[in-house]
């Protein structure tokens, strides 16, 4: 049985990190903040992957800043890199990927130019490709996903959305709830019923993780194959640390990774 995976994610925009509040954003620091608290070359032994977003909106993203940001970081980060955010080109997916990412994250493109999505599954091959599908709930009950920082409504049932896009375009598909994103209130699993009943990819679940206990009920849902979280605040210190734990006490199928201080590695990082 494959192992399960904590994913944790960053949300940049103009050289800052983000709070995002069902898509409302709150800057909380730059570089040298993130780097003060989340050492992702400690960290990176009680996560499985991190994701790294460039949100920035409008026309103002700089491909350079950001993948300057993300190679120091990333630095020592022994786990998988998935980095995206305004892919629009295979050479701007490539500069990713030379800057230490191992799988590019696409949203709008999905549905705007699937064409260049084929593109990228040739050149880098389908398992190098995270779809991410951001939904929320209207209030008769049903779905629709929405593109472009979540300010387009996609016409397209998600039903039928899902259906081909996981069957030959993307190789893991990360599903969002714009409703809990980050609300602390637990994932939405009715997300879930929007998948095909022949889903062959890795789903990742994402919005609304605000403690361990929450991605370990997001492990009990045998469709859900990664627990992604983007709240910086909660998991501050040794929280990271201490969920994974826990959940490893509890049964969780996780990998086990050896400690710092069984590698030796305690004093060099600090």
């Amino acid at each position: 049985m494959l192992k399960k995976r904590i994913i944790f994610t960053l949300l940049y925009d103009s050289g800052s990190f983000m709070l995002s509040r069902n898509f409302r954003l709150q800057r909380v620091g730059n570089l040298d903040w993130l780097q003060r608290h989340y050492n992702f070359a400690d960290v990176s032994f009680f996560i499985d992957e991190l994701i790294v977003l460039d949100i920035t909106r409008g026309g103002d993203r700089h491909l350079d800043e950001f993948c300057h940001t993300l190679e120091a970081l990333t630095a020592g980060c022994f786990i998988p890199i998935a980095a995206g955010g305004g892919v629009r080109s295979l050479d701007q997916a490539r500069t990713l990927l030379r800057s230490g990412a191992d799988k590019i994250v696409v949203n709008s493109l999905l549905f705007d130019h699937l064409d260049l999505v084929q593109d990228l599954a040739s050149a880098f091959g389908q398992q190098c490709v995270v779809g991410s599908v951001d939904l929320k709930r209207h209030s008769d009950g049903s779905y629709q996903i929405y593109t472009h920082s979540g300010s387009q409504l996609l016409a397209q049932p998600p039903q039928i959305a899902l259906q081909w896009l996981t069957q030959s375009f993307v190789g893991e598909l990360y599903l969002n709830s714009i409703d809990r994103d980050g609300t602390g209130q637990g994932y939405d699993f009715d997300l879930l019923d929007q998948l095909p009943a022949d889903c062959g990819v890795p789903v990742i679940l994402a919005g609304g993780v605000g403690n361990g206990t929450q991605l370990a009920v997001g492990f009990a849902d045998p469709r859900v194959d990664a627990v992604a979280t983007a709240h910086l605040f909660n998991f501050l210190g040794d929280g990271l640390q201490r969920a994974r734990q826990t959940l490893i006490d509890q049964g969780a199928n996780l990998a086990v990774w050896p400690s710092l201080d069984q590698l030796g590695l305690r004093q060099t990082l600090e």
